[in-house]
């Protein structure tokens, strides 16, 4: 398949800066995975539209303030740096993307607001991509993310981020720090909205996968099976598991919130050979799976996302889901009725 069979067009003005004034406020597509209807409703009404027994799945992994700015000793220019990963356990040595990284080369020195020195490294990170590794001689810990880091809005928020961003960037549940970017599906959803799924009796649990920016990165390859995706760690606990595999055996049904979850549930399924079924294994992985059309998901039922941008890996993912001509006709629509669009903007149930 092509990249430009995933392209739509959209208004800039559609583009969310800012979330709304109140989390949770927000729009509501509902679309019909096989049949492609589309239904307009509200966020507060995704109580009566999720069928008692289901199981929510829901990403806590928390945003790190992850985009700092680094002087360049060199030439005494900004330059950014979004932080990834750390490359070993120390935490001296990390992966990150950076703006201008021909210009950014092995053995350049970085000063950031700290005084801290970070100095490029010659490695495989360094090929001429986005990606530059970089080392300190000390451990980065979360306090110096806090004290020299900001929140890594995304590039098609064009503004710096503010005080506000610091909570509404996160999302309620949010619970273990590593992300670059937020799981932004569950924005949407409040503490009082979580009580209000329970009390449906609409189980929930937890996963963890940190997102790293190889998600959202553009698909440059014309044919969209030569893109390679960049890995991601994730964790499935016990009792997570045991949850998601009592579910699938009674035959409830698995909502997924969030592309992130989805990777994680079909990159953690395994074959049960006994009833030759599928289930999650438990335990920490990494995982560069892609989902486009022809893909057959083994444990997701429904999904809960938000919209996503042209030509990219997760709108090839809901498209998988669905069927390339139900999300891109859903998106005309959304486009039509003037639906806020990616991370902070509206959200569609494809059920």
């Amino acid at each position: 398949m092509k990249r430009t069979d995933f392209y739509f067009d959209l208004p800039q003005e559609l583009i969310a800066q800012y979330p709304s004034a109140q989390r949770g406020n927000d729009r509501l597509m509902v679309l019909g995975r096989k049949s492609g209807k589309i239904s307009h409703r509200m966020i507060e009404d995704l109580p009566e539209l999720v069928e008692s027994g289901t199981l929510m799945v829901f990403n806590n992994s928390r945003v790190r303030k992850a985009r700092v700015f680094g002087m360049k000793e060199s030439t005494g220019r900004e330059v950014e740096f979004i932080f990834l990963n750390k490359v070993d356990e120390s935490s001296c040595v990390w992966n990150t993307l950076v703006k201008n990284a021909k210009k950014q080369r092995p053995g350049m020195r970085y000063a950031f607001p700290d005084s801290s020195i970070g100095t490029i490294l010659e490695n495989q990170q360094n090929d001429g991509t986005e990606f530059r590794t970089i080392k300190f001689d000390f451990t980065l810990t979360e306090s110096w993310f806090e004290k020299n880091g900001h929140i890594p809005l995304p590039p098609y928020i064009k503004r710096a981020d503010d005080e506000a961003d610091g909570e509404r960037y996160q999302n309620v549940f949010a619970k273990t720090v590593g992300s670059a970017a937020c799981p932004t599906a569950g924005l949407h959803f409040t503490n009082e909205m979580l009580e209000k799924l329970e009390q449906k009796k609409i189980d929930r649990v937890f996963i963890t996968l940190h997102v790293g920016l190889g998600t959202f990165l553009p698909v440059r390859e014309e044919n969209i099976e030569d893109h390679k995706m960049h890995e991601e760690i994730f964790t499935v606990e016990r009792s997570a598991a045991k949850k998601i595999n009592q579910a699938k055996k009674e035959g409830r049904p698995i909502l997924a919130v969030g592309t992130t979850s989805v990777r994680t549930l079909e990159s953690a399924c395994v074959a049960d050979n006994d009833d030759k079924s599928w289930q999650v294994r438990e335990g920490t992985f990494a995982t560069s799976i892609f989902m486009y059309p022809g893909y057959k998901f083994k444990i997701v039922d429904q999904m809960f996302t938000n919209f996503h941008t042209p030509e990219s890996t997760l709108i090839m993912l809901v498209s998988a889901f669905s069927s390339r001509e139900n999300i891109l006709n859903a998106y005309k629509v959304a486009v039509q009725e003037k639906y806020r669009f990616f991370s902070y903007g509206d959200a569609m149930l494809i059920k």
